[in-house]
């Protein structure tokens, strides 16, 4: 009998507090490597207000919505990417900093903050590709 791995068929409930605490933990240490501002913020998590980002922040406020936790969870296989890439964490840090040719000169933070998941998930699909593979 093959057994199916535990998250098979399972879904994220995005309604949980913890998961939802445990996104927004990540996502403001994430950002505070990257040095995102407080405006950055805002645009990569899907424009919530200003006071809904500085809850999160402090630890509080309700759950992630499932278009904001997307957000986050790209946000989180991007800086997984970039830390398997570059050995150097301070290189991988500022990596999305860096003009980049692939996006017109542009760096991945500036197309990021085009404000749509889809700038998101292009710099994760860039980051894979160039790894070699999928996380």
């Amino acid at each position: 009998m093959t057994r199916e791995p535990r998250s098979a068929g399972k879904r994220i409930d995005f309604s949980d507090p913890a998961t939802s605490d445990a996104a927004k933990r990540a996502f403001f240490r994430i950002a505070g490597l990257w040095q995102i501002t407080n405006d950055q913020m805002v645009v990569l998590l899907g424009s919530p207000s200003r006071s809904t980002v500085f809850n999160w922040k402090k630890g509080e406020g309700g759950p992630l919505s499932r278009d904001t936790f997307e957000r986050v969870s790209y946000i989180l296989g991007i800086y997984k990417g970039l830390q398997v890439l570059f050995p150097d964490p301070n290189q991988a840090d500022t990596w999305i900093r860096r003009s980049n040719e692939m996006f017109g000169g542009a760096s991945a933070l500036e197309h990021m903050l085009g404000g749509n998941v889809a700038d998101l998930h292009r710099i994760r699909a860039y980051i894979d590709h160039v790894r070699g593979g999928q996380s």
